[in-house]
């Protein structure tokens, strides 16, 4: 799909690797992913974890001096976006810890950023799992913040071995299903642009996303 709206313009996505090592197959996952999202019209930001330099979460520290700048920045760039684009390693069978923080710093505060939004979820490892079980863990996070998450996702096992020298994924296949998961995305957020402007030209107003919705699995 065409990932523009005569009235509201290109979707805006944030992106975002999990990682912070330079050389993570993450990294390289979300580049593709980006890649695709921009071929279809959408204009992506990527942020990196590392250039945050956010602090540990500590709830002493933001309630002494509010929450560090970095924070605000990530929230104002997650709160400016239409939707995520998130790939996250798996860290001893979960979530990396930098990674975690920097969700928990983001909702803080009384200005909700994740409600409404919705994300596409992949993960890559070098073992055989392919982060499937951090990935459980991130898509439960994001659904108790009131993100609404592409039921599907891409999982890529054996991941030293899944990107040529420049990057690419070497399997057609993976690249087909990294297309589906990010053309889902796309029409999941035009779909609900679209619908708000029936509704505005009808002199209604959006309903909010309901429980399903932002729970779907």
């Amino acid at each position: 799909m065409e990932a523009s709206n005569s009235d509201a313009g290109a979707i805006r996505l944030l992106a975002v690797a999990g990682s912070m090592r330079a050389a993570s197959f993450n990294r390289k996952l979300l580049a593709a992913a980006v890649a695709t999202a921009e071929q279809a019209g959408a204009q992506v930001e990527v942020i990196e974890l590392r250039e945050l330099e956010l602090p540990l979460y500590d709830g002493d520290l933001e309630a002494k001096s509010g929450a560090p700048d970095s924070a605000k920045r990530l929230k104002e760039k997650i709160a400016a976006a239409d939707g995520l684009l998130i790939a996250c390693p798996e860290y001893n069978n979960s979530i990396p810890g930098a990674f975690k923080n920097a969700i928990d710093w983001a909702s803080r505060g009384p200005d909700r950023v994740f409600p409404g939004k919705a994300a596409a979820i992949m993960g890559a490892s070098p073992g055989g799992f392919g982060a499937v079980r951090a990935l459980l863990h991130l898509r439960q996070v994001l659904n108790s913040l009131g993100v609404w998450t592409v039921p599907g996702q891409v999982t890529i096992s054996k991941a030293g071995d899944a990107f040529d020298e420049a990057g690419a994924l070497r399997d057609p296949a993976l690249t087909e299903q990294l297309d589906t998961l990010t053309g889902q995305l796309l029409e999941y957020i035009g779909s609900r642009r679209r619908n708000a402007a029936e509704i505005s030209t009808a002199g209604g107003s959006m309903p909010p996303e309901t429980a399903s919705e932002s729970k779907t699995a």
